[in-house]
């Protein structure tokens, strides 16, 4: 008596597989589209930003320093000039801004 009804709880087909995992690929699919698609392309904008750095540019490090590149010493690593006669060198990767003389002279 006890089997037979545990044989029909049972036999449900492959339907309720369907049902049961819709709910995690719909999680994941609105962890894509709002999590990871925005990082990848944010990484993907800022690793061009780096890419086309030039001697000259006016650049904003992630420790908040303020310089323009004095020389890029190589493929990592940039010449900074923060002040007269003061030069850093900073690894490429942290640089988290190029300042254009637009936005500077827009803010005066």
């Amino acid at each position: 008596m006890f089997i037979s009804e545990a044989m029909a709880q049972g036999a449900s087909g492959g339907s309720g597989f369907l049902i049961q995992i819709a709910p995690l690929v719909l999680i994941f699919a609105v962890f894509y589209f709002l999590l990871i698609r925005p990082q990848q392309k944010k990484m993907k904008e800022h690793r061009a930003m780096v890419d086309s750095l030039t001697k000259g540019d006016k650049v904003i490090t992630a420790g908040g320093l303020m310089g323009t590149i004095d020389k890029i010493i190589d493929d990592r690593i940039v010449s900074v000039q923060i002040a007269e006669n003061v030069k850093v060198k900073v690894v490429r990767s942290t640089i988290t801004e190029v300042i254009s003389d637009q936005k500077s002279v827009q803010k005066k």
